[in-house]
């Protein structure tokens, strides 16, 4: 690894292609295909209702996200503009917690890899699995970042090929019976056993935690706007599919899902992706789709080891982390930052060791708390730069902000409402503990690094 400054910089290595199924590949992983069980035990079919309207506010986050990365693509990306346009503690803030949030997914990650073998190779140590997850995501980050886009590009077109023909192939049983003696099926599941709220309203409230956990990661194409070749071209054309791809990806799927197979028979410790296959009798899908989700929970984490090497790398050059982690190697990855990260994974592991069975709501809990932080300052730095800017300005903005200001006082509404939310179950309300004592660590820290710069 090389110290000079000259060497210690990010490649642009990432193509159109890339981010499109990059955005995709951090999105579409445990949390759809593990974590929607959990969601759906909660609200039972009105659990689409949730995820469109997450999926509503998700693409305004993004939009706003754009509007500031088109016009200053950065490495860091969020944690900058809150530096700029909120300030130095927020910028700081935003940062570290964004490092700590993916960690915290990549745990749920390697868990979910963990629960997947059990497919295969049942009663085997839990952990074991996650420890190998563990070890080959972070060696394949050191790949090149065009080489890591095109691994992710193959990683990501995997799920969304079988997400693709799963609804193709749902959609022909439900319509015309095709695999059931040509007897139909239809929507009536999604209205029976119990009706399309079976848990009440409360049900549905209920499940936005999960929800929006299922959603993180298509925040990371902010992230990639300094390694990514034409940000304006590229980054404009992936966020603008957001909304769309969830309807489709989110919404039709688990539409498919819950027809064929009634809500409450999904079980939380089986994707309802293979159990849908194995209902209408193809065992042998069901065993390509715990593949595919198999390789969806490890390009999720593929994504995460990515996002926090990043961010660690932008905090040191915000002189807000230990300079080690500027360093490059010679094909400009951040070497130092991804093992650090790697390292603190560990405890991922250690946990999927001592508490298995609660592992995955604890840490999807942790994870998401430290989401909406995120979401929340994209959302209020792009209130501010709107702010600072004049009317003429304003007015020669290429990529706009719809519907602004209206539809980010909602998005910030939307997201205080989830945190609300999180304090009235026992398997989420840890996140309410865990987070708020994260960020005064955090602000403590800030305020002693700056009381130690000063000599104090």
């Amino acid at each position: 690894m090389k110290n000079s400054r000259e060497e210690s910089q990010l490649h642009r290595g990432l193509e159109q292609r890339h981010i499109t199924l990059m955005s995709l590949g951090a999105a579409i992983g445990v949390g759809l295909f593990l974590g929607s069980a959990d969601a759906i035990k909660l609200a039972g079919p009105s659990i689409l209702i949730a995820y469109t309207l997450g999926g509503l506010v998700i693409y305004m986050i993004m939009r706003a996200l754009g509007e500031m990365a088109i016009k200053n693509p950065v490495a860091g990306s969020f944690s900058r503009y809150a530096r700029n346009y909120i300030g130095p503690l927020a910028g700081f803030i935003t940062g570290w917690n964004y490092w700590f949030l993916w960690i915290v997914t990549c745990m749920a990650e390697i868990t979910a890899v963990g629960i997947y073998m059990q497919y295969w190779f049942p009663g085997t140590p839990q952990w074991a699995w996650a420890l190998g997850a563990l070890v080959i995501m972070a060696s394949v980050n050191f790949l090149a970042v065009k080489a890591y886009g095109e691994l992710e590009f193959w990683f990501a077109l995997i799920k969304i090929v079988t997400i693709i023909f799963m609804i193709v192939l749902g959609l022909g049983i439900i319509l015309f019976g095709i695999g059931n003696g040509g007897v139909a099926i239809g929507f009536g599941n999604l209205f029976e056993h119990g009706g399309f709220f079976p848990n009440g309203f409360s049900g549905l409230l209920m499940s936005f935690q999960m929800v929006m956990f299922a959603y993180l990661g298509v925040e990371m194409l902010g992230i990639t706007a300094g390694e990514v070749k034409d940000p304006k071209k590229a980054l404009s054309r992936a966020i603008d599919t957001v909304f769309w791809r969830i309807l489709i990806f989110y919404v039709l799927s688990l539409t498919v899902i819950m027809s064929i197979y009634p809500w409450d028979e999904i079980s939380p410790k089986q994707s309802p992706f293979v159990m849908t296959f194995e209902q209408i009798g193809i065992k042998e899908a069901a065993g390509i789709i715990n593949f595919v989700v198999l390789t969806a929970a490890l390009s999720s984490c593929n994504s995460g080891i990515f996002s926090t090497a990043r961010m660690l790398f932008n905090l040191a050059q915000q002189n807000e982390a230990p300079k080690s982690f500027e360093r490059t190697t010679k094909s400009g990855i951040p070497g130092v930052a991804i093992i650090v990260s790697a390292v603190v994974l560990l405890i991922g592991v250690y946990l999927n060791y001592i508490v298995s069975e609660k592992v995955f709501s604890w840490v999807t809990s942790i994870a998401t708390f430290g989401a909406i932080w995120t979401w929340a300052t994209i959302l209020i730095s792009h209130l501010r730069y709107r702010k600072g800017m004049t009317k003429e300005e304003k007015k020669k903005l290429e990529y706009k902000m719809p519907w602004y200001p209206f539809s980010s006082y909602f998005a910030l509404v939307f997201l205080a409402f989830v945190v609300v939310l999180m304090a009235f179950s026992k398997n989420t309300i840890i996140a309410l503990i865990v987070g708020p004592i994260w960020i005064i660590l955090l602000v403590a820290c800030y305020y002693g690094f700056r009381l130690n710069k000063k000599g104090v």
